[in-house]
């Protein structure tokens, strides 16, 4: 971390407090122009998966770029829209839920990218092909950095199985379905880009069989570094082969296919930091506790997924490195780190885990009935800007009746 970069950070907790989430505009856009620049062999389109993180600001931050957005949820596409998302660049892919959030966002004019049989049968039935939908396809590869966001293997929930693609073409025929887009996602933290490859040959096996479509979706996938010397997606050798991949594929399929694409994390979380306090320095007889005024209700991740998150002092960054265990303050285990070699950590001090701004505040919760964090956006030579601002006790009696 630079030193200009520290300072902001030490900034912006002495003047918003802490645990303070704060995102960095410019790593944002710099991390979408270099996926653009990556794919620009090929018409591609970008949809951030705003699940991520939804902050409203965020969102314009991408919108102003040019992106589109990736809705798990019918509130995430009503966050689109009020942000000022065009419904068609909106791309709505829920998992599991009622037919009528399915027939709000058709209401919406939005992208469906529907992965289930009976509901795909459903909306067949009642609209025919009057309204296009993209399916969502199983392709049975495992992927990623952790089982639980493995979503492409054969046990996953998500998606119509390959397997089922003659029951598939019934249903479409059967009901007229209009089917413009395959869309596949097999995963996180993908370093190897030949699971996309892999994903992309069965898509355009399957595309045989839909001669309307309009594009391909490939998901996304792609792996941030969280520690030093972690690989990270080679996003431009991805984006030549994919290009003449779709190149040779539009000669046989006889016309040409757009290429989608829902990055999330790699958009977002290194451009996330959350700075905690440290409360208390423990010694015990095995074992050095750095105690923080944060918890697994703040930052989730290294407790439900074993997620690494480097760790700075931004106040004693020169101190002697010494081994500490950083854990928070609920009233179960939450450790964030075990023997992290750190500079020296002292009562007051602020230190600044890294990676978080993809699924930090967005996972965060009131548990123990401690208050969630405020969020600061830092954007080129502005002022820092509180976009969220801290929860207070009012907001826990909120809505309780």
């Amino acid at each position: 971390m630079s030193a200009s970069s520290a300072s902001a950070l030490l900034a912006a907790a002495a003047q918003f407090g802490t645990p303070l989430y704060v995102y960095q505009a410019d790593t944002i856009r710099a991390q979408y122009h270099k996926l653009t620049t990556a794919f620009s062999g090929h018409p591609t389109r970008f949809f951030y998966a705003c699940k991520a993180l939804t902050n409203v600001a965020v969102l314009k931050v991408l919108l102003a770029e040019g992106s589109g957005l990736d809705c798990v949820s019918i509130n995430e596409v009503k966050l689109g829209l009020h942000v000022g998302f065009q419904p068609e660049n909106i791309l709505f892919t829920p998992n599991s839920v009622a037919f009528s959030e399915l027939v709000e966002a058709k209401e919406l004019g939005v992208n469906l990218n529907i992965d289930n049989l009976s509901l795909l049968e459903r909306f067949g039935t009642t609209f025919g092909g009057s309204y296009p939908v993209c399916v969502r396809l199983n392709p049975h590869i495992e992927a990623g950095g952790n089982y639980k966001i493995s979503t492409g293997h054969i046990d996953s929930k998500f998606g119509v199985s390959i397997h089922q693609m003659r029951h598939l073409e019934r249903v479409v025929k059967g009901t007229g379905l209009h089917v413009r887009g395959l869309h596949m996602h097999t995963g996180s933290e993908i370093k190897d880009v030949q699971v996309f490859l892999r994903a992309l040959d069965i898509l355009f096996d399957a595309a045989r069989r839909f001669p309307q479509l309009e594009f391909l979706d490939l998901g996304s996938g792609f792996k941030v570094p969280y520690k030093p010397g972690d690989p990270e997606t080679d996003v431009a050798g991805l984006g030549h082969q994919v290009a003449a991949a779709f190149q040779e594929f539009e000669k046989e399929y006889g016309r040409p296919l757009e290429a989608w694409f829902e990055p999330g994390k790699y958009l977002v979380s290194e451009a996330g930091y959350l700075l905690v306090e440290v409360s208390t320095v423990k010694h015990t007889t095995a074992t050095v506790f750095a105690g923080v005024n944060s918890g697994f209700n703040h930052l989730i991740r290294p407790m439900m997924y074993d997620a690494y998150h480097y760790i700075s002092n931004l106040s004693h960054p020169d101190g002697p490195e010494r081994l500490y265990t950083v854990v928070g303050n609920i009233c179960e285990t939450d450790t964030f780190a075990w023997d992290r070699l750190l500079p020296e950590v002292r009562e007051g001090d602020i230190l600044a885990f890294h990676n978080a701004g993809a699924y930090g505040f967005e996972m965060s919760s009131s548990f123990n009935s401690r208050l969630r964090p405020a969020e600061v956006l830092l954007d080129g030579e502005e002022a820092p800007r509180l976009i969220r601002r801290r929860q207070t006790f009012e907001d826990l009696l909120a809505g309780q009746v």
